[in-house]
């Protein structure tokens, strides 16, 4: 999904900066990054969110949340 005001926002976030260094290698940045660079405030909530939900205590190992997370992200047809 483009969001215009969202992707094409310059931010002075390390996510901005990200997002400029792989452009300069020819690479499209991962669009989560946008939203990072756009709303920096929110980023550590998601971060944290993240990190309990595939580093957290859990019945299945980080290895196989990550891989349902790959798995999912390519039936999304979501570069991983």
């Amino acid at each position: 999904m483009f969001l215009e005001d969202v992707e094409k926002h310059e931010g002075t976030s390390p996510y901005s900066e990200l997002i400029r260094r792989a452009r300069e290698q020819g690479q499209p940045p991962a669009g989560i990054w946008h939203l990072f660079a756009f709303k920096p405030e929110m980023t550590n909530i998601l971060a944290q969110l993240t990190q309990v939900a595939m580093r957290g205590p859990s019945p299945l190992s980080a290895g196989m949340r990550e891989l349902i997370a790959a798995f999912t992200s390519r039936r999304n047809q979501c570069v991983y």
